[in-house]
């Protein structure tokens, strides 16, 4: 009986490293990650436990000295707010009694196949449609509403595919603004395009790391003074990236 109490303990510890670990993973805000994480344990049974959660790792306690606590290392970032819900959801079935806590760890473990990414070409449609709305909402500049469009799509290829080959976060954004970028001073002079600087703007947009920048106030508001001032750096890294890569073009071009 000892056993099997320890051997359960162990399964929502893993559990909940698991989840918290995903949820990271996925750009979510560590209050989040926090709650959803003491609301397994706690419906679990292990109402002494902790957590201790940054950018880079995830420590869980069971508050219970048989178990001890487990790690988590996050080694990659990406932002997948479906599997951020899809967490939360499968927490919530668990606490209504749903499901068990093994079919919660196989779930979590099989999450890539429960959430599915958008395709390419839906992913590249709603990149040129941000781009292109951008320019005529702000700018005002209804003519240039397909050309930004089409070099939005190609700036978010550019970043999709080096993102899947170079594995280097930043030097993806910064050679996908110098493609956009480029490509937008060559439409002007081909006469593709009327204002340089709006076509730009508006491709730029969907590459910028809004939801980053949000969740790192966020964090930092609820008083993560760890997670926060990170989360900061990090889009302001991206967002110099981005920045350097428009001069690189207007400088050469």
């Amino acid at each position: 009986m000892a056993d099997q109490q320890k051997n359960y303990d162990h399964l929502v510890i893993d559990t909940c490293v698991l989840a918290g670990t995903i949820m990271i993973e996925s750009g979510s805000e560590m209050t989040r990650v926090n709650n959803t994480v003491l609301r397994i344990a706690r419906n679990a049974g292990l109402a002494d436990a902790n957590i201790y959660a940054t950018l880079t790792g995830i420590i869980v306690s069971g508050g219970v000295a048989d178990v001890g606590a487990q790690v988590g290392s996050i080694d990659k970032r990406v932002l997948d707010m479906e599997k951020v819900a899809k967490v939360n959801e499968l927490s919530r079935e668990y606490e209504a009694k749903k499901i068990t806590i093994a079919q919660f760890y196989d779930d979590l473990k099989n999450i890539d196949n429960l959430v599915a990414m958008f395709p390419l070409w839906v992913q590249l449609l709603g990149a040129g449609l941000v781009s292109g709305s951008l320019v005529v909402v702000f700018q005002n500049n209804l003519p240039d509403f397909g050309i930004t469009f089409l070099v939005g799509m190609i700036g978010w290829a550019v970043l999709y595919f080096l993102n899947i080959y170079v594995q280097i976060r930043f030097l993806s954004e910064f050679i996908a603004a110098t493609v956009v970028a480029s490509l937008a001073i060559l439409a002007v002079k081909l006469g593709l395009g009327i204002q340089a600087d709006d076509i730009i703007i508006g491709a730029l947009m969907p590459l910028v790391p809004g939801i980053p920048l949000t969740n790192a106030v966020r964090d930092a508001l609820s008083g993560n003074l760890i997670s926060g001032p990170a989360r900061g750096i990090e889009a302001l890294i991206s967002a110099c990236a981005l920045g350097f890569g428009v001069a690189i073009a207007l400088h050469f071009f």
